[in-house]
């Protein structure tokens, strides 16, 4: 079974070609889909006080001309030297926060950071609404599925209940590679790609992994691949293509070359080294940031790990160390019947694969989490996977009730995100 073309460019879907009733709902339930996912984000986590709204004071540091902040706020993940107090985390977050943080004050804004953090996961909702109108899915109410299965069974829902420096980080990341899809599956600038990988990495720094795959994506190389031998030339597009790329992603890298050097004196550290961890973390870290050694530790999180059950309400109870993704997301299993005889599915599984490496070889594990967090930086190209499945078959039944399992999942999540 062939799947039909991808929608045309257009935040709700494809540019209707007639008048029918479908096209004139598509962009009222893709409202309501962010309306309603704003709610639930905001109910499940407006009387959680992360403690950490970092990101904010950053912000505030630059617009005073500094890079670190003046006081720590909270004893673990900072680099402390002399009465300089440094975000070992991407920066990119902080720059999108600086208009907020100019207007109203860091204090302000961190005391926002719950309708704030609940806004981002509302658009993170829309953009996987448009990328599964970009892959083809036509069904409204197929892409709602999707969208419930996106934001209500992932880590999207536990980081925005719990908030804080590092789950902001991962709503914007996410947010930026669901971009990065959607103008991958339309007109495919290579500027824009780069611009939008570049802040991703800004952001979560495994994102930089899918860039290659980026590349491959790029319509140029498409053309090329189908012209054959006998073209002449038929490369010489896709290297220019490849070259604007780079100079899109380059400003980016930059800064962060930069940033490393001011604060730490080489370009090459960006902080995680050097941040203050609880002793266990202290020992694993010591194996190596990256090292093999962690790989089954990570691997055990992300797909072997379960909560312990107990005789009271709600009947389990997570570590906080993780917790198998085929527990909280089993509805992600569908990606595996995406269409492997085209090269796109194979171009998102390759840029999963890469970008979760790092991940499962990092020594943090993702403590305190619900899930793996991890993860998110890998779920876009998941979900893609999933329209895929979508567009060609449907979200039958069964995919349904396992989404509707990950759903019940999630809303645990919700609970122990104040009894961990």
């Amino acid at each position: 079974m062939s799947s039909g073309p991808a929608a045309a460019p257009g935040f709700f879907g494809a540019r209707p070609t007639e008048l029918n009733r479908t096209s004139f709902r598509r962009p009222f339930v893709a409202a309501v889909l962010m309306i309603v996912g704003f709610f639930i984000f905001w109910a499940s986590n407006h009387a959680f006080d992360a403690g950490r709204g970092d990101f904010f004071y950053l912000a505030d540091a630059f617009l005073h001309g500094r890079t670190w902040l003046t006081t720590a706020l909270g004893r673990y993940d900072n680099v402390v030297i002399g009465d300089r107090v440094y975000v070992p985390f991407g920066p990119f977050p902080a720059f999108v926060l600086l208009p907020i943080v100019a207007l109203f004050g860091p204090g302000q804004a961190d005391h926002w950071q719950p309708v704030i953090n609940a806004a981002l996961a509302a658009i993170d909702l829309g953009l996987c609404w448009w990328m599964a109108a970009r892959l083809g899915v036509r069904s409204v109410v197929d892409r709602v599925w999707l969208v419930v299965l996106f934001g209500l069974s992932t880590q999207i829902w536990w980081v925005t209940t719990r908030g804080g420096v590092w789950h902001t980080g991962h709503l914007i990341a996410t947010g930026l590679t669901l971009m990065a899809l959607i103008e991958l599956f339309g007109r495919r600038r290579p500027l824009i790609v780069g611009l939008l990988g570049g802040a991703a990495f800004l952001t979560r720094a495994p994102v930089l992994l899918a860039m290659p795959v980026y590349a491959l994506m790029l319509g140029s190389v498409d053309r090329a691949v189908a012209a054959g031998r006998s073209a002449v030339n038929r490369w010489r597009p896709m290297l220019i293509d490849w070259l604007v790329l780079v100079v899109g992603f380059l400003p980016f890298g930059l800064i962060d070359l930069w940033y490393n050097a001011v604060r730490f004196g080489s370009p090459l550290e960006s902080g995680y080294s050097l941040a203050s961890l609880p002793d266990w973390l202290v020992a694993l870290r010591d194996q190596g940031l990256f090292s093999i050694s962690h790989l089954g530790m990570n691997i055990d999180y992300m797909f072997l790990h379960t909560p312990t059950v107990i005789n009271q309400f709600p009947f389990f109870k997570p570590d906080g160390l993780g917790m198998s993704i085929l527990i909280t997301s089993p509805g992600l299993l569908w990606a595996i019947r995406a269409n492997w005889l085209s090269r796109r599915s194979w171009l998102l599984l390759a840029a999963l694969v890469l970008t979760l490496t790092p991940n499962l070889l990092y020594y943090g594990g993702g403590w305190l989490q619900y899930g793996y967090r991890y993860a998110l930086d890998a779920i876009p190209f998941a979900m893609a996977l999933c329209c895929i499945v979508a567009a060609r078959h449907g979200v039958g039944w069964i995919w349904r009730i396992a989404i509707v399992f990950g759903v019940v999942v999630g809303v645990g999540g919700v609970y122990w995100a104040y009894h961990l």
